[in-house]
């Protein structure tokens, strides 16, 4: 696979007082490549949220790089990576982060920007995504499935090259978790997107790519995932 994503001794130090330091990440290079699905697996306080954050360009790196399609993210203005974020990245959040006081369509069709935006590209993705008959029903009206998918969408909506999920399971029952993970792994190899998840649920491994384990902000190992025996979409690959 031809990388996206590369980052070079990566590091994060958190300064929470004059004699105190943190270092939630130190040192880690990695290589994501395009359509790969990544899991990132660590104990609480081990980092990978500092890293995905990171890698997402939602928080500065206190050291090292990260390179995004060729282009050096440090390098970027303020108003440069807000641009990037919207056009490129897509992100998938633990609580939804979904707007209370508008309806499906109305939150995945204000994430979107450009020419292509529009309720009808809106009710598109919540369609495909199995919500066409729940377009207009607002958050609370919602299963706590059917609010993941609405960020889904939302996340879809700037055709994005790359999506960052951190704990998109964890609010879910074991049913609807699943139809998650399989629904993130479609995206991935229907639409060739790269996906990086944060994520505690051991059954995100059936369908990544790679397993990196992150303690005390280093990459301790990494493993295979099981993606290639689990992929409905693997006979196109082979």
């Amino acid at each position: 696979m031809t990388p996206l994503l590369i980052t070079e001794k990566l590091g994060k130090t958190f300064d929470p007082g004059r004699h105190a330091q943190v270092k939630a990440v130190s040192d880690i290079n990695l290589a994501i490549g395009r359509g790969e699905i990544i899991m990132v697996m660590g104990p609480s306080g081990s980092g990978k949220t500092s890293l995905l954050t990171m890698l997402g360009a939602l928080l500065k790196p206190t050291s090292g790089k990260i390179i995004f399609d060729g282009q050096e993210l440090q390098r970027f203005s303020a108003g440069g990576l807000t641009k990037l974020r919207r056009d490129k990245f897509g992100f998938i959040f633990q609580s939804f982060n979904l707007l209370e006081n508008l309806c499906a369509w109305e939150n995945v069709f204000i994430a979107g920007f450009g020419a292509n935006n529009s309720r009808e590209r809106a009710v598109q993705l919540l369609t495909q995504l199995g919500l066409g008959e729940r377009i207009n029903q607002k958050p609370r009206q919602l299963s706590g499935g059917e609010r993941q998918r609405v960020a889904i969408a939302r996340a879809l909506v700037n055709d994005p090259e790359i999506i960052f999920a951190d704990e998109p399971t964890a609010n879910l029952d074991r049913h609807i978790g699943h139809e998650v993970m399989q629904l993130l792994c479609s995206i991935g190899c229907e639409q060739g997107k790269s996906i990086v998840i944060v994520s505690h649920d051991e059954r995100i491994k059936d369908v990544a790519h790679r397993v990196l384990y992150i303690e005390d902000g280093r990459l301790v190992r990494e493993e295979k995932g099981h993606h290639n025996e689990t992929c409905p979409m693997k006979k196109h690959y082979e």
